[in-house]
């Protein structure tokens, strides 16, 4: 029987190829830590992936399988360990784990690191880092809603640090089997805004695997920009199990979500970022990616753990640093966090069935 990972890979999955491969050590492949494993794979970067279970044991078995949006589909030719010393020194690590389980990866994360490795963060919502290397009034300040136990901050040394925002949407579909959904951007930055050799040589990887990407100076606004998306979307889609395009066309949701935009605004305007887009823009441009569920609304079907404080109440932790009122996030918060313990509490998910 023929290997699964013997063959061609499709060009969708392939760049013009790094001129120098990259150890890249992928924690958490699920569905974008999973997309991004399976295309650095298959640009001929080592690759290794760090999970658990059901997921762990078919990607040993069979593979990263990863199924574009075109139909097309690949199975990536990666290590899978159970752990961060499985792996051994890598030259990046993606953490794309969810935020709460940052910490769990944080107290391991020593194994991989070498004298010049970088971490790269994928979380949704805002970065436990976002006061490291920003200078000004907040500089160094710790998000207790993102680094309770400052166990991220002392273990993952700010200046290996490279943010990241995710705009592309994909699910895990069964155990090993990643689909992307759309999207295929990447824009990356350092913490401080310069553009070091090491961040021009990661922009290149990513390029070089498919991937759009492009250094950024201020990598915070872009975060924010995403994180509008995540604040509101995210836990509406959770409470009324609405895709996105139903949230934007029913008139309550998307006038919801923009009261909890034109807050985070104001919160965010304060630490000075700026916005490129209007409010009607950004909804505009989730209206337009279709029927998709959130990661939140998958995570309530599943049974999984919300990201409750780095979506929502890193949010609120910030409006409360900056003294901006911001009821209509409050609101949504209190609702989706008594899910979140309801959830775990009876050990249940939540689903929409069909009734005759």
């Amino acid at each position: 029987m023929r290997n699964p990972l013997d063959q061609e890979v499709p060009s969708e999955f392939l760049g013009a190829g790094p001129p120098q491969p990259m150890r890249i050590c992928v924690v958490g492949a699920g569905a974008i830590g999973g997309l991004m494993a399976a295309k650095l794979a298959g640009a001929g970067n080592p690759v290794t992936v760090v999970d658990v279970g059901r997921h762990l044991a078919a990607i040993r078995d069979k593979g990263l399988k990863l199924i574009w949006e075109n139909g097309k589909e690949f199975v990536a030719p990666v290590k899978a360990v159970a752990s961060l010393a499985e792996a051994g020194p890598q030259d990046l690590v993606i953490l794309s784990v969810k935020a709460h389980f940052l910490e769990q990866a944080a107290r391991e994360i020593e194994a991989v690191l070498g004298p010049e490795t970088m971490v790269m963060t994928v979380q949704n919502g805002l970065p436990w880092w976002y006061f490291q290397r920003l200078g000004g009034p907040h500089e160094g300040h710790q998000l207790e809603s993102l680094d309770p136990s400052g166990v991220l901050a002392r273990k993952i040394a700010p200046e290996r640090i490279v943010g990241c925002v995710v705009y592309p949407a994909a699910q895990v579909v069964e155990p090993g089997v990643i689909r992307h959904v759309e999207g295929d951007r990447f824009p990356i930055g350092e913490l401080d805004g310069r553009e070091t050799e090491r961040v021009k040589r990661l922009h290149d990887v990513l390029v070089a695997a498919g991937l759009k990407s492009r250094v950024l100076p201020d990598i915070r606004s872009e975060i924010w920009l995403k994180a509008w998306g995540n604040l509101s979307f995210n836990p509406i889609s959770a409470l009324s199990h609405a895709t996105l395009a139903d949230i934007c066309r029913f008139p309550e949701t998307r006038q919801l979500a923009g009261e909890m935009m034109k807050e985070a605004q104001a919160v965010a305007e304060k630490l000075g970022v700026a916005f490129r887009h209007s409010i009607d823009k950004r909804i505009e441009g989730a209206e337009a990616v279709g029927a998709h569920k959130t990661s939140m609304l998958q995570d309530v079907e599943a049974g999984r753990s919300l990201e409750t404080e780095a979506l929502i109440g890193s949010i609120l932790e910030m409006a409360k640093l900056t003294g901006t009122p911001a009821p209509a996030i409050q609101a949504v918060y209190a609702c989706v966090k008594l899910l979140n313990r309801t959830m775990l509490v009876e050990h249940g998910a939540v689903r929409i069935e069909k009734v005759a």
